[in-house]
């Protein structure tokens, strides 16, 4: 039974996005705008491609002249002379004749056809592929082509004022490609949100120093800092702090300034002297603390800090409860951030190979391998919150609903995957 101080994750999560209000778009150069998001629709000004223009290295002309080409009784045609891609010199084919043309190239007026240069007598065989001799003054063609063959026609891709992508689209490579093709040097975005990453305890240790008895080498910064790099963030992640109030205050306040979104792990489970997150965040009288009904990642903190009320959400110091915590809560405040729905379509059914087991009222989140060809999870030993190597080997989270204290094999279960 789920005690009834504790809080759902929905609930939760729900109070989170509540809280974050979205970054304010802006004009954004192209060459700026990788991973913004779009904060207005953008159309397309112009037709794309703006002109008729080849698809090929080849030949321009009438498809009439060709009709009755073939490898046993090739037309011989004409050359007058060749366009560049780039050329913008206005050309009108002949008929009976045929102008070289390169790819991207402006169609001649009167051409309904380019013929690949692979289909005649002056193609020239190099280690980058077949070419046009430039100094052939005929051409044999030994192929007939219909009428637009290897031709682009003038807004094949998109028409004026066609959608071309709709506010909320992520700019990814081939977005910032389509803007650049069509003429957008600047576009109106919400950049990448800005992260800071805290990690705070006595016991931490840089990796690749030396260790004593009693310390452990820093996972969570690390950890946290590449999920946050991997949703998208502009991420820094700050020196390890010591547990004192004044320190974890001061770094804070500090990373608040820059930051979109701070998060921090560790401090804030125990309670008493130790629990220095809790107590530096209490003074702050913005951030609150509460149980929330999962597994791993139960003690949870949430609230706005410094003059721009930055949200900053507190996970707990086990590095599978950061993760788990990271994944749950922090990536729908990312997203929410740039004007996104919280939630990303990642989850998906699969069935269980083994039996699975949960704590009573809790929604547990345990590591599994998803084999996606038998559509088939199978849960992985070592399910303890500080069992960071099986983590490491799983590609999802099995998700077993609260009510539920265990399942059988072959049930038919919830998953998230894991990037």
């Amino acid at each position: 039974m789920q005690p009834a101080s504790w809080q759902s994750v929905d609930s939760y999560l729900s109070e989170i996005i509540a809280a974050i209000r979205p970054l304010r778009p802006a004009a954004m150069s192209l060459a700026d705008a990788e991973g913004a998001v779009l904060a207005a629709d953008v159309t397309a000004t112009w037709p794309l491609p703006g002109f008729d223009n080849s698809a090929m290295d080849g030949y321009a002309v009438l498809a009439a002249d060709v009709v009755a080409a073939s490898p046993d009784s090739p037309v011989t045609l004409p050359v007058d002379g060749d366009v560049a891609a780039g050329d913008s010199t206005a050309r009108t084919l002949t008929a009976g004749r045929c102008i070289k043309i390169m790819t991207g190239a402006l169609l001649p007026a009167g051409a309904d056809a380019v013929i690949p240069v692979e289909w005649t007598d002056a193609g020239t065989s190099t280690d980058a592929g077949t070419s046009v001799d430039a100094t052939a003054s005929t051409v044999r063609i030994s192929q007939a082509a219909e009428p637009g063959h290897a031709i682009r026609r003038t807004g094949d891709d998109a028409s004026a004022g066609d959608l071309l992508l709709p506010t909320g689209t992520w700019l990814g490579p081939a977005q910032i490609g389509i803007l650049a093709a069509a003429g957008h040097g600047t576009i109106q975005a919400r950049r990448p949100p800005r992260v800071t990453v805290i990690s705070t305890g006595n016991e931490l240790a840089e990796p690749g120093q030396p260790l004593v008895p009693g310390r452990i080498w820093d996972s969570n910064s690390y950890m946290l800092a590449a999920a946050a790099r991997q949703a998208g963030c502009e991420t820094i992640r700050h020196a390890t702090v010591r547990d004192d109030h004044e320190a974890v205050l001061a770094a804070i306040e500090s990373a608040a300034a820059g930051a979109d979104l701070l998060i921090t792990s560790g401090g804030v489970s125990m309670g008493g002297e130790h629990d220095v997150v809790k107590a530096a965040l209490t003074r702050l009288g913005t951030v609150t603390f509460r149980k929330v009904a999962m597994q791993p990642g139960m003690p949870q903190g949430f609230g706005l800090v410094g003059p721009a009320a930055t949200p900053i959400l507190t996970l707990p110091g086990n590095p599978v409860s950061a993760y788990v915590s990271f994944r749950i809560f922090v990536s729908p405040a990312v997203r929410a951030l740039q004007n996104l729905p919280a939630q990303r379509d990642e989850h998906r059914q699969a069935r269980l190979s083994e039996p699975v087991r949960s704590p009573e009222g809790r929604r547990s989140f345990l590591r599994g391998t998803l084999d996606r060809s038998a559509n088939a999870v199978t849960p992985l030993t070592g399910q303890g919150s500080h069992q960071i190597a099986s983590l490491a080997r799983a590609n999802a989270l099995i998700i077993v609903p609260e009510p539920a204290t265990s399942l059988p094999a072959g049930e038919l279960v919830d998953i998230l995957e894991l990037p």
